[in-house]
């Protein structure tokens, strides 16, 4: 065994419900952007380039049975996500602890950030216009490589220090919540609409 792979690093991808559950979220998002007064405001202060829910509704699927239709099918991705990282979650479950709207419109972007006090984050993708942002995925090790070389143009994806991945529309990915992430920025004048998502464990 002249190489052995240790310590994945897992994204999964689910295609979610279909059309029909994706144009009732879209319709949603864009009730919330307009009548989010508190969110609207939050956005102006914080020069958020569009629009969240983030810091001012934690009770999404309570509010809209679209979103819960949404979290029955993020509840059963997330616990298959569970099982793809062989974690043992004996007397223990998966709880949504977040779930909330972004709109960015043209130019928008977010910054790379983890997602503290959960274990498995992801979203899912509303809309996605030609030329919406891509996902920035940030290899976990990238600040203990010290004086390591750089990879090579045409090194695979498994061993790029920052991978990017174009989202599919009415599709969800899920990572690792430790996990370095970023939006680019939108080059496209049609708003890039999603639903992101936080998983804690909580004990039985």
């Amino acid at each position: 065994m002249p190489l052995q792979t240790l310590f994945p690093t897992l994204i999964r991808h689910a295609e979610i419900g279909n059309d029909a559950l994706r144009a009732s979220l879209e319709k949603v998002c864009w009730l919330l952007e307009d009548e989010d007064e508190a969110g609207n405001d939050w956005c102006d202060s914080e020069g958020y380039d569009g629009y969240t829910s983030y810091a001012s509704l934690d009770d999404l699927p309570e509010r809209f049975p679209e979103i819960a239709e949404l979290r029955a099918f993020l509840d059963s991705e997330a616990e298959a996500y569970a099982r793809d990282l062989h974690w043992d979650m004996q007397d223990q479950a998966l709880e949504l602890n977040g779930l909330w709207v972004n709109i960015l419109g043209e130019s928008g972007s977010h910054s790379g950030h983890i997602h503290p006090g959960s274990v498995i984050s992801g979203t899912y993708y509303v809309t996605i216009p030609e030329g919406a942002g891509q996902l920035k995925f940030e290899d976990p090790r990238l600040a203990f490589m010290m004086a390591a070389p750089q990879p090579e143009d045409d090194a695979p994806e498994a061993a790029r220090r920052f991978v990017y991945v174009t989202p599919t529309q009415g599709h969800a990915m899920f990572w690792e919540s430790w996990l370095r992430h970023e939006v680019m920025p939108n080059r496209s004048d049609i708003p890039r609409l999603s639903i992101s998502f936080n998983y804690a464990v909580k004990r039985d």
